[in-house]
């Protein structure tokens, strides 16, 4: 009878012991649960505008470290410079710049070399033959392939035929033997000249021919697509299906300086739009599921790969209560893609690139709240003097919380209050609007 009696308090006990644990396992899964939500919470805030990094920093290609190789790199990566600066390629042609281009070292501020090997491409090493084995090789795509083949055939085409190439993935010293026999062609050294150039002489080489200079705190660009192939099928736009698409994207903006965001395209935006939402261009809904991104302009387009091997699209670019509608038709991806992304980058240059002005300065006052502190006021004079349009800062009152501070400017005020919208560390008292004293009002949030 005790030991029944043991056993049952052993099992009361056992019991009792595996429903604490489970309420602590529960307990443990919603805090983590909550812990997960917060952070999905705090990683989609509004990006507004971001800070373009290495405007006046251009990486070039050489053979070799020679002058002439290095005169011709200083050229190339100048231009590319100008353009990043300006958003636009069209000031390459102004006589002012091609003569600067020409005489491009004397705008160098700093120069250093790096290189990197480049694996030989399919073609370098013996002809088409082996294509599927270099690029299975070079991947390692071993794992989960049952065998590599040259012929790109079954287990049985390789023993007709003892001269095709047939590796085993589960003989990984095969592999490399009978690869080093076909591979003949050695990885090679590519060289590269990473230079700086001086930003000062920049701007005053700009300033002389009259090029609007774009600020580097420039507007971001949120891209949705729809894609279409030859049997209807369609899908929404994404680095893990169409890597092609979002590369050639990316270089167009690290040409130009302009930020890009892709939708992560997580449950909640599947939720808001579909295929056929981003296909049909469906401007309320795409604003809607946009706003979660905080992006400063959307651009929306379809893209359809035709049987005959056209890509015919269409484009929507929103930005700020402007709607424009673009059509286009192309053979060739890249050329398809910057078309609307050349078309798009030069409407946010013209309207944000201000043309550097050397006097008549316009004053406008500036009265911010919020500056608490000694750290608060040095990180927003900071800020106010790395606004592109903001020559000079004086500070004229400071009462309590309450700065006053005075701006010469290069450009119109009103471009200053465009200029602040793009961020969310100065937010608007009232509409912040140019009173007859010419006097904006902010709240400073860093």
């Amino acid at each position: 009878m005790k030991t029944l009696d043991r056993c049952y308090i052993s099992l009361k006990t056992y019991a009792l012991k595996t429903c604490a644990a489970e309420a602590l396992f529960r307990a443990r899964a919603w805090r983590f649960l909550f812990l997960s939500l917060l952070l999905a919470s705090y990683s989609f805030q509004p990006s507004a505008a971001l800070q373009v990094t290495g405007l006046y920093s251009q990486k070039i290609s050489v053979l070799n470290q020679s002058n002439s190789e290095r005169s011709r790199a200083f050229r190339d990566a100048l231009a590319a410079v100008i353009v990043k600066v300006t958003g636009e390629q069209r000031w390459l042609l102004d006589p002012v710049v091609v003569t600067a281009v020409s005489n491009a070292q004397s705008y160098v501020e700093g120069v250093s070399y790096s290189s990197q090997l480049v694996l030989p491409t399919p073609a370098d090493a013996v002809g088409d033959d082996s294509q599927a084995v270099v690029r299975g090789n070079a991947q390692g795509n071993s794992q989960d392939s049952s065998q590599f083949s040259a012929q790109g055939n079954s287990e049985e085409q390789a023993q007709e035929s003892p001269n095709s190439l047939n590796v085993s993935a589960q003989n990984p010293e095969l592999i490399i033997a009978e690869v080093s026999e076909v591979v003949t062609t050695a990885p090679t050294e590519q060289r590269f000249i990473n230079v700086d150039f001086s930003a000062t002489l920049i701007n005053e080489l700009l300033l002389e021919a009259k090029v609007p200079v774009w600020d580097s705190n420039r507007p971001s660009v949120l891209v949705w697509m729809t894609l279409q192939d030859e049997a209807g099928e369609r899908s929404l736009l994404s680095s893990e299906s169409n890597p092609e698409i979002v590369s050639l994207i990316r270089d167009f903006a690290d040409e130009r300086g302009l930020p890009i965001i892709f939708p992560v395209l997580d449950f909640e935006d599947r939720r808001n739009v579909t295929e056929d939402t981003i296909w049909s261009l469906d401007e309320a809904v795409i604003r809607q599921a946009s706003v979660r991104y905080g992006a400063d302009s959307i651009m929306s387009g379809r893209l359809h790969f035709t049987a005959g091997g056209d890509l015919v699209g269409v484009w929507q670019f929103i930005f700020q209560d402007q709607t424009l509608m673009f059509d286009g038709v192309d053979q060739e991806l890249k050329s398809y893609l910057n078309a609307p992304l050349d078309k798009i980058t030069t409407q946010l240059a013209s309207y944000f690139a201000l043309v550097p002005e050397t006097s008549d300065f316009e004053i406008v006052q500036l009265r911010i709240d919020g500056v608490g502190t000694l750290q608060a006021y040095s990180s927003l004079v900071t800020y106010v003097n790395g606004l592109g349009l903001v020559e000079s800062v004086i500070t004229t009152a400071l009462d309590g919380e309450r700065l006053d501070l005075s701006l010469s400017l290069l450009g119109d005020p009103s471009q200053l209050a465009e200029l602040i919208a793009l961020d969310r560390d100065l937010l608007p008292i009232q509409s912040a609007s140019l009173e007859n004293d010419l006097r904006l009002h902010y709240r400073w949030t860093r």
